[in-house]
C-alpha cells in the first residue's frame, strides 16, 4: 500500500468553510434558478393577460362608441321618414352635422354600390364611414374624423406604456398610441398570415415583450397593443433583481451565522490542540478551558472534560513520581553523607578510643594512676560523643516519619538548662552566660529531649563563637501562650541563603574542604524536628552584633493544662 506524501490536508475550519460555502452556493443557486423561472413565467402570463386586458379594452371602446353612433343615426334615420320631401330631409340632416361636433359630413346612399363607392373615395383621408344600412336598403351613412375616434378610443387605458396600433380593414394605419416605429415594425412583420376573428391573440418571438392582437369583423378593423422594454423591465427584471438580492442577503446571512459558529468551534478545537501540544511537551498543568453556549457540541464538551480528567491523572502521578525521585535522590543523598560522616566523624573518636586503650593494656611499660584516669577520661568522653552521634542517626527517621514518641510533662526551663550546661565544655576561651530567671513558667515538652535540644544549640554556639566572645542563653515570656528561649553566639555574620539552608540534614557552616570543627551537620535538623513535635517552633537570624542567634518558642504549660 503506498502513502502519498507531501499532500496538504485542509484544516477542519477550512473544510467547514469551504463544504458550507459550496452547500449555500448550489443551494441557493438552484433555488434562485427556480424561482426565477417561476418569476418569470408567472410575469409573463400577467404581461401577456394585461396585454389581452388592454387590446379588449379599446375594442370594446371602439364597439361602445361605434354603437353610440349607430344608434344615434338610427335615430335620425327613423325622424327622416317624417320628412315629405328630398329637400326637408336634406335640411335636418345639414342641421345635425352643423349642430354636431363629431361629424364631418351625413349623407343618404341610395345603394350598396354607391355606398363602396363612397368608402373608396375617402380612402387615404384621415376619417372612418360610419352608419347602419336602412330598412328600405339605403344607408345613412356618416364620416367621422379619426382623432375623435382616437379620443374615444384610449380614455379607458389611462396612462399605460404600451403601444396600440389600430388599422383599417386593408391593414392601414388608422390611429396609435404611444407610437414607437422600430415596435411598429416588429408588430406587422412578426403578425401570422391567418388571424382569429374576434379574440385576442398573443404572438412574437420574444415572450418576455409578447404582442397581442384582436382582428375585428364589425366593424373591419385590427387592433395590435406591443409590450415595450420599460413594462418589462418593470416586471420581470425588477422582480429577477429582487429575487438575486434576497437571495444574496440569505447567502450572507447563512455565512454570517455558519462563520459565527465556526469560529466558536475553531477557538475550542484550538484550546484541544494547545492542551495536546503542551502535553505532550511535559505541561501537565494545561487544560482545555472551553467557550461553552447552547450551541457547543456536546462531543467537544466530552472530549474537554475526559481530557482534563486524563491530563489530572497524568499531573497527580507525574506530582508523585518527582515526589518519590525527590526522596530516592535525598535518600541517596543521605546515603552518601551519612557514609561521608561516618566515617570521617566516627573515625576521629575510634581512634582515640583505640589508641589510649591499647596504652592501658600495654605490659612492657608502667603506667600511673593519674595518667590511668585521664586514660579512661578519653576514652569515655569520645564514647559518650559516638553515642552522642548515634542517637541523632537513629533519630532522624523517626522526625521525618512523624513517629517520634514524646512524654510530654510540664518542665523548668532554668532546671534543664543547668543540667545541659553541665555535659557542654567550654572551648578556649568562650564563656557561657545564663541569663534564664529562677522564676520562668513551666512549659510543656519531654525532658530528655528537651536537654538535647540545649545541649545541640549551646555546642554548636561553643563550636562556632569567635575567641575570646561570650556566648549567651536567655529566656523570656512571650504571649499568653509561649515563652521565648534564645542561645546567641557572636560570629561572622551568616548569608541569608546560607541561612535557610541550616535546618537541613547534613549542612554545615564549613564545607567539607575548609573544616575545622567537628560534627554531623544534624544538630539544627533535630533540633528543628524535636521542637516542632512538642508544639514550639524556631528561628535563626544573623546580624553584625550577634553573628548567630537561634530562637525558640515553647508552649506554657498554664495554657494547655
Amino acid at each position: 500500500m503506498k502513502v502519498v506524501k507531501n499532500v496538504k490536508r485542509l484544516k477542519i475550519v477550512e473544510q467547514i468553510i469551504i463544504v458550507s460555502i459550496l452547500s449555500v452556493v448550489i443551494t441557493l443557486t438552484i433555488c434562485g434558478f427556480v424561482v426565477n423561472n417561476i418569476n418569470q413565467h408567472s410575469v409573463r402570463a400577467q404581461l401577456c393577460e394585461i396585454g389581452q386586458i388592454v387590446a379588449n379594452s379599446v375594442s370594446d371602446s371602439i364597439d361602445v362608441y361605434i354603437e353610440s353612433i349607430n344608434h344615434e343615426l338610427r335615430q335620425v334615420s327613423v325622424t327622416l321618414d317624417y320628412f315629405p320631401t328630398v329637400s326637408s330631409k336634406k335640411a335636418y340632416l345639414n342641421k345635425i352635422k352643423t349642430g354636431s361636433s363629431i361629424y364631418d359630413d351625413i349623407v343618404i346612399l341610395n345603394s350598396k354600390e354607391q355606398y363602396i363607392a363612397y368608402r373608396k373615395s375617402i380612402r387615404g383621408k384621415e376619417a372612418a364611414i360610419l352608419g347602419p344600412q336602412l330598412k328600405n336598403g339605403k344607408y345613412l351613412c356618416a364620416i367621422v374624423d379619426i382623432e375623435k375616434i382616437k379620443q374615444n378610443m384610449f380614455n379607458s387605458i389611462g396612462s399605460e406604456n404600451r403601444q396600440i396600433y389600430v388599422f383599417n380593414d386593408e391593414r392601414k394605419l388608422m390611429t396609435s398610441y404611444n407610437y414607437n416605429k422600430s415596435v411598429y415594425k416588429k408588430c406587422t412583420k412578426q403578425l401570422p398570415k391567418e388571424l382569429e376573428p374576434n379574440k385576442a391573440v398573443i404572438y412574437g418571438k420574444r415572450k418576455n415583450q409578447p404582442f397581442v392582437y384582436i382582428k375585428k369583423t364589425n366593424p373591419d378593423m385590427l387592433i395590435i397593443v406591443s409590450t415595450p422594454k420599460e413594462v418589462t423591465k418593470n416586471s420581470i427584471d425588477y422582480g429577477r433583481m429582487k429575487i438575486i438580492m434576497a437571495l444574496l442577503a440569505s447567502a450572507f446571512a447563512v455565512l454570517f451565522f455558519v462563520g459565527l459558529y465556526i469560529s466558536y468551534l475553531y477557538i475550542n478545537i484550538r484550546q484541544l490542540f494547545k492542551a495536546i501540544i503542551a502535553l505532550s511537551k511535559g505541561n501537565y498543568k494545561r487544560r482545555i478551558r472551553l467557550i461553552t453556549h447552547i450551541f457547543t457540541p456536546y462531543e467537544i464538551i466530552f472530549l474537554a472534560y475526559e481530557f482534563n480528567r486524563m491530563a489530572n491523572q497524568i499531573h497527580k502521578s507525574y506530582r508523585k513520581l518527582q515526589k518519590s525521585n525527590k526522596e530516592l535522590a535525598e535518600l541517596n543523598e543521605f546515603r552518601s553523607n551519612m557514609i561521608d560522616t561516618v566515617s570521617h566523624e566516627f573515625r576521629t573518636p575510634l581512634t582515640s578510643i583505640q589508641g589510649y586503650t591499647s596504652r592501658l593494656l600495654r605490659q612492657d611499660i608502667t603506667i600511673d594512676e593519674e595518667t590511668k584516669q585521664k586514660s579512661l577520661k578519653v576514652i569515655k568522653r569520645q564514647a559518650e560523643r559516638l553515642k552522642r552521634m548515634v542517637e541523632d542517626l537513629l533519630v532522624i527517621p523517626d522526625i521525618e516519619g512523624s513517629t517520634l514518641k514524646m512524654d510530654i510533662e510540664p518542665i523548668s526551663v532554668p532546671e534543664v538548662v543547668e543540667d545541659a550546661l553541665l555535659l557542654v565544655k567550654n572551648i578556649g576561651s568562650r564563656t557561657i552566660i545564663n541569663n534564664i530567671p529562677e522564676d520562668m513558667p513551666l512549659i510543656l515538652a519531654d525532658r530528655d529531649r528537651f536537654e538535647q535540644i540545649i545541649i545541640n544549640l549551646m555546642g554548636n554556639a561553643v563550636k562556632y563563637a569567635d575567641e575570646d566572645t561570650d556566648i549567651e542563653i536567655s529566656a523570656e515570656n512571650f504571649d499568653d501562650k509561649h515563652i521565648k528561649i534564645v542561645v546567641k553566639n557572636k560570629c561572622p555574620m551568616i548569608p541569608k541563603d546560607k541561612l535557610k539552608t541550616l535546618f537541613d540534614k547534613f549542612t554545615r557552616l564549613d564545607d567539607s574542604t575548609t573544616r575545622t570543627t567537628r560534627g554531623t551537620g544534624l544538630g539544627l535538623f533535630i533540633v528543628k524536628g524535636l521542637v516542632e513535635t512538642m508544639g514550639g517552633h524556631i528561628q535563626l537570624h544573623s546580624d553584625t552584633d550577634w553573628g548567630f542567634v537561634v530562637t525558640l518558642f515553647m508552649p506554657k504549660a498554664e495554657e494547655q493544662g
